[in-house]
């Protein structure tokens, strides 16, 4: 029930986080982050992925209502939720046996970081080819990519450093 709870909260936040503060920050014309993903990062690993599936297209449809969007967060995080445990057996050597052990924090931080800018970028291109929706702006999309995700990269690191329990 704790955990419940607590992955309650975190979507909270991260919707509100999303939308009151990171939606409104856009530098030289290609640096928005997009933090709400983490949700899909801390999830825990579960034989039945319904509901996850499920909480993840929510969280993309709500930013995407209050951003006026029209379902592109909600497609772009729903692929990412969808192939999670592709890059969660690929990088961590991760089965079903090993799933209720599973906890992002205690991995190594290689792996770690080759997971998160996996799926970052996968989203980040998901999400800015959806809103050019042309081969004419490649290189936009691109750029975007690059930018927002190194920005939210950046974030992601720099709050999981700051709010990490010092033993």
């Amino acid at each position: 029930m704790n955990k419940t709870l607590y992955f309650l909260g975190l979507f909270i936040f991260l919707v509100l986080l999303q939308v009151l503060v990171l939606n409104n920050v856009l530098f030289l014309g290609y640096v928005n982050p997009y933090l709400y993903i983490i949700f899909v990062f801390l999830y825990p690993l579960k034989k039945d992925r319904f509901l996850f599936l499920l909480s993840s297209f929510i969280l993309g449809l709500l930013i995407d209502f209050f951003s006026d969007s029209g379902a592109i967060h909600a497609s772009a995080t729903l692929t990412i939720a969808y192939f999670r445990l592709f890059f969660v057996k690929v990088f961590f050597k991760k089965y079903e046996a090993d799933y209720s052990f599973f906890n992002l924090t205690s991995e190594p931080f290689g792996k770690i970081f080759n997971y998160t800018v996996t799926l970052t970028l996968l989203h980040h291109l998901m999400l800015f080819s959806f809103i050019n929706f042309s081969f004419q702006n490649l290189g936009k999309v691109l750029l975007n990519t690059l930018f927002s995700s190194t920005f939210t990269l950046l974030l992601y690191f720099l709050g999981s450093y700051i709010f990490s329990k010092k033993q």
